[in-house]
């Protein structure tokens, strides 16, 4: 019997022994004196032979790439599961199908029939399999990872998403069987295809995006039409590639893309080409011996409330069918660098993020001209250009800093909390005929976040909020930062948003929802000879707002948004072919402004939300 070589482990190299030996030459029963048969006979033979043998090769390589893995994936073992804490691992080792953690790296034997599996804890697998009496074949997973979280973290009891939750999902979770390694380059697939619709007791060409501030009044002809629409473009794609720099570094890249963007040839009759957009785009560097971590590029904003530390991929975000995800949520998707240190065995982290700025402007009452504001003094305002070039014919603001946002963030054995803080810069440029100056003026505010296990794992409650100046396009609703003075200068406008939610997860199959979220916003104007301007001005016309196609105004500078949600997710298949899942969500909205002539009316939208999902890779 040959000996195996000292380069593979014992375990493996009896698959490739077992394989000899089941090639052993078949006894020829050809005729001595029918020569041809014999000959026909040890053709096919040999042709057997072949093919076993391209099976054992194969079976090698495999096996060879196993071990080029399991070095590179010792380097950095102290980066993965051996950071975290007993109950973290038997978590992750249970989501992933195994009933036993096994935390050593001793392969494992285990038989099932004439089938031979050696399995190595968190490790690739390479299974050779016999099936019949000699026909071997060969079934190879290059890589499977139980988590994707390159940071360590502290056990919270919250703990990092399951991948398959549709809150995981927004957040850019990728796949633990969508993983192989392309030599010293780990690469992890994300995404699913997502088929959703939405019915809704008014009409809003927006679909399953949120557009709360074009709720319209009943003297809109939409108020009075229940709308239908299903789509299929928030599918989404997702790749991260990570590799390693040394013992304690790590480099990683993310992409994630969807379909959410409209192009100037979609239409709804017939084609529905919907433009491939990009939602994340980052570098990230992660050093385990300083316990330090980088992050440039486009994500979601570090105001974006968490579930665990200052994670990317962590974001504690609703598990709402709706694209816009839900009043009041605080969030963007930004360019940013950010800056990350954690402490006290990973449970205190502080971060410090420069992020893209751009001031929502509110010009009622104002002559607005591409973005040229005309002012009560003859002057005029520039606030914002049209885009050019490779950019959309939207308006971009003017803009003289960065956003600065700085976040402290505990995780104790009980729960996530955070505390943050935004500055933002509104800048502008009044001018007259031959002269003119800049005007920059300091908005911003604070806020904080947090997630209570009740039971961990099975039942949390989501809170979090947001107040301050000039900060209402980190809202989901999307009210203004800021209008204009009479003399053309920036002034913010007060804004709040909240969120409270409460998530169960009765089994691994079900989770159910409920949420409120609100955003509210101040007004500021002023009047000059008989002229109104600025957001809210009591003497603005509501007067027509409630009578359908009335020739009367109708102002409504929204006040506030507000929703109530609830809803489930199902589960209903899962395994090697990933997962399909399926939810509905009821939601109602109301939309109220502030008061002025003929009073303050609202107006108000019932929905429900069917979705279907297919996570290829969770």
């Amino acid at each position: 019997m040959p000996q195996c070589p000292t380069i593979l482990r014992r375990t493996r190299c009896s698959y490739v022994l077992a394989l000899l030996a089941g090639s052993a030459l078949i006894p020829l029963s050809a005729r001595a004196d029918d020569q041809s048969e014999s000959l026909e006979l040890m053709e096919k033979q040999i042709a057997r032979i072949q093919e076993q043998q391209a099976q054992l090769t194969h079976a090698l390589v495999g096996l060879q790439k196993q071990l080029i893995a399991r070095k590179s994936t010792l380097q950095h073992s102290t980066s993965s599961h051996a950071a975290l804490s007993k109950t973290t691992r038997q978590h992750i080792v249970a989501a992933n199908g195994s009933s036993v953690e096994r935390p050593e790296e001793t392969p494992v034997e285990e038989s099932e029939g004439n089938r031979v599996t050696t399995r190595h804890v968190d490790g690739p697998e390479v299974t050779p399999a016999f099936f019949g009496t000699d026909r071997p074949t060969v079934e190879s997973v290059v890589a499977r990872r139980a988590e994707d979280v390159i940071s360590h973290m502290a056990e919270n009891n919250v703990g990092p998403h399951p991948r398959e939750t549709v809150g995981a999902q927004a957040a850019g979770a990728v796949g633990d069987r969508g993983v192989f390694h392309m030599g010293p380059i780990m690469l992890a697939l994300g995404g699913f295809i997502d088929t959703s619709s939405v019915l809704e007791n008014r009409h809003i060409a927006s679909g399953t995006f949120n557009y709360w501030q074009a709720m319209p009044f009943a003297n809109d002809p939409r108020y009075h039409t229940n709308n239908f629409e299903g789509s299929a473009r928030y599918s989404r794609i997702s790749l991260m590639a990570r590799g390693n720099v040394s013992k304690t570094e790590t480099i990683s890249g993310f992409f994630e893309m969807d379909f959410g963007a409209g192009a100037a040839t979609t239409d709804a009759y017939e084609s529905n080409s919907y433009a491939f957009r990009l939602r994340q785009a980052y570098l990230a560097y992660d050093n385990s011996e300083a316990n330090f971590h980088f992050l440039a590029g486009q994500a979601w904003s570090m105001l974006t409330p968490d579930r665990v530390g200052i994670i990317p991929r962590q974001e504690s975000l609703p598990e709402t069918i709706e694209s816009s995800m839900l009043a009041g949520q605080t969030w963007t998707r930004q360019w940013q660098a950010r800056f990350v240190k954690d402490m006290m065995h990973h449970r205190l982290w502080l971060g410090l993020s420069i992020e893209n700025p751009q001031t929502l402007y509110d010009t009622t009452g104002f002559t607005n001209n591409d973005g040229t504001v005309s002012l009560p003094n003859g002057q005029v305002a520039t606030v914002t250009s049209d885009g050019t070039g490779l950019t959309n014919p939207a308006p971009f603001s003017n803009e003289i800093a960065p956003d600065v946002i700085a976040k402290l963030a505990y995780d104790p054995s009980w729960g996530h909390y955070e505390v943050e803080g935004i500055m933002h810069f509104p800048h502008d440029r009044v001018s007259g005929v031959g002269y003119g100056h800049n005007n920059t003026v300091i908005a911003g505010g604070g806020g904080g976040s947090m997630v209570v296990p009740i039971i961990p794992h099975k039942l949390e409650v989501r809170l979090a909020g947001l107040a301050g100046v000039g900060i209402g396009r980190y809202g989901s609703a999307l009210l203004p930062d800021a209008t204009l003075n009479a003399q053309g200068k920036p002034v913010p406008l007060p804004s709040i948003q909240a969120t409270a939610g409460i998530i169960a997860h009765p089994s691994s199959a079900l989770d159910v929802y409920g949420y409120f979220g609100t955003q509210r916003e101040g007004r500021r104007s002023f009047s000059v000879d008989g002229a109104n301007y600025g957001y809210g001005n009591p003497n603005y016309s509501n007067a027509g707002c409630d009578i359908e196609l009335s020739s009367l105004p109708c102002t409504a500078n929204t006040k506030g948004v507000t929703e109530v949600t609830i809803g489930a997710w199902w589960r209903f298949f899962k395994g090697n072919f990933g997962t399909v899942e399926a939810g509905t969500q009821l939601a109602y909205s109301r939309r109220q402004v502030w008061e002025g002539v003929g009073g303050a009316p609202s107006t108000s939208m019932s929905q429900i939300f069917f979705d279907f999902r297919y996570l290829p890779f969770q």
